[in-house]
């Protein structure tokens, strides 16, 4: 556990500090608000597409060879597609560049997979949060450096990013052991390639149902939130780089607290079903609160109220592992992470044309905040599926 949370800890520091930065580059390349706002989540569709494809092929491998070789493709990858992306000279070939970076990238899903190989199932939940907190972690530490290293250049983060995933790789080359025994091994199949049977796999697993649903959506609101941050608070706010840098890391403070201590007590208290409820509901009030901010600290603050928000996918990926078999928690995990990888697909349809929509409005406009009203409506829509869900597995118990 500890070298997988190191491994995980330094690729989300790396991935962290290009997000202050990366709509500002991809602005260097555009002449207005509006262009910025559309070319970014091409960017991010870009990426988000070749991810989506990507995904499952990687964790359908590492059923097939094990968890470290698909790592290290991953991490090799990445490193090298943040100094392509630093090296970029014109906006084709950004996006081009993102494209091949989000085929190789499944590091999150094998992470998820290889924490599933070591763990009992009634840990799960816990040890999720753990890995959850050095997402955190590295979400306090990248983006606030990005922000500061974005000041100097808009380069920089880019080609500080690619190396510190480059220490990754070695590191893992040297290090990181592998998880899953041949034993528990699987032969590949082609259609364990495919995202949308993977999709439809996962639907499939007794006690899943529409939390299939209620993950897709969470998916959506989240990087619908995460493709329409920085623009929204540059918008509404007048942030730059630094300002954006320290409110993602305010979040990963938060993120660590929650996942990485106070988890395990509301674990002891509550089950993973009281968790994923709360903290839909929790999230579904936060969006609304963020697009309605009118000052820049009121976003801290509900950046901070909103600590059940944190609890979601530690709890959600906790009941759909425990619903897999031993053999097949890299294909589950990975049709999971198929699934946020089409939400950063879907979440630039959204999100693009929302920020243009409002982008000519005045600074502290309430309709600035329209992309975030959206994923307010998107979470309460998953708290609605959840309940249901829940209720239907309580009813079958019974039975």
């Amino acid at each position: 556990m500890p070298f997988v949370m190191l491994v995980v800890l330094i690729d989300m520091v790396a991935i962290g500090i290009i997000i202050p930065v990366l709509p500002a580059w991809v602005g260097s390349f555009t002449t207005s608000q509006t262009e910025q706002a559309f070319w970014f989540g091409v960017v991010l569709f870009a990426f988000g597409i070749a991810n989506f494809l990507g995904s499952p092929l990687l964790g359908a491998l590492s059923d097939v060879y094990g968890r470290r070789p698909v790592l290290l493709v991953g991490f090799c990858g990445l490193g090298l597609n943040l100094f392509a992306t630093g090296f970029a000279n014109a906006l084709w070939v950004l996006i081009a560049v993102r494209l091949v970076g989000g085929a190789l990238q499944a590091n999150a899903a094998v992470a998820n997979a290889y924490v599933a190989d070591i763990t009992l199932p009634e840990e799960r939940a816990k040890r999720f949060g753990m890995l959850g907190a050095m997402f955190g972690l590295g979400f306090i530490v990248g983006p606030m450096l990005g922000g500061i290293l974005g000041t100097y250049s808009l380069r920089l983060p880019f080609f500080v990013a690619g190396a510190l995933t480059m220490v990754n790789f070695i590191y893992g080359v040297l290090v990181l052991p592998e998880s899953l025994p041949p034993e528990r091994r699987r032969s590949f199949r082609a259609g364990m390639a495919n995202p949308f049977s993977a999709l439809t796999a996962l639907a499939r697993l007794k006690g899943v149902g529409l939390l299939v649903g209620v993950i897709a959506l969470t998916a959506l609101a989240q990087f619908t939130l995460y493709a329409s941050w920085v623009l929204y608070t540059t918008f509404k706010f007048g942030w730059g780089p630094k300002e954006n840098g320290l409110s993602l890391a305010v979040v990963g403070v938060v993120s660590v607290i929650v996942q990485g201590f106070l988890l395990g007590t509301l674990l002891t208290r509550f089950s993973a079903r009281a968790l994923a409820i709360a903290g839909l509901a929790s999230s579904a009030l936060a969006y609304a609160a963020w697009g309605a901010a009118t000052e820049g600290w009121m976003m801290y603050a509900v950046i901070v109220l909103n600590l059940l928000g944190f609890t979601i996918t530690a709890a959600i990926q906790s009941i759909v592992s425990t619903a897999a078999d031993a053999r097949s928690q890299g294909g589950v995990l990975g049709a999971v992470s198929s699934i946020n990888s089409l939400a950063s697909v879907v979440a630039p349809l959204f999100s693009a044309p929302l920020l243009t929509l409002v982008s000519h409005l005045p600074p502290g406009d309430w309709r600035v905040g329209t992309p975030l009203y959206f994923c307010a409506a998107l979470q309460a829509t998953g708290l609605v599926l959840a309940v249901l869900h829940f209720r239907r597995e309580r009813m079958r118990a019974v039975r």
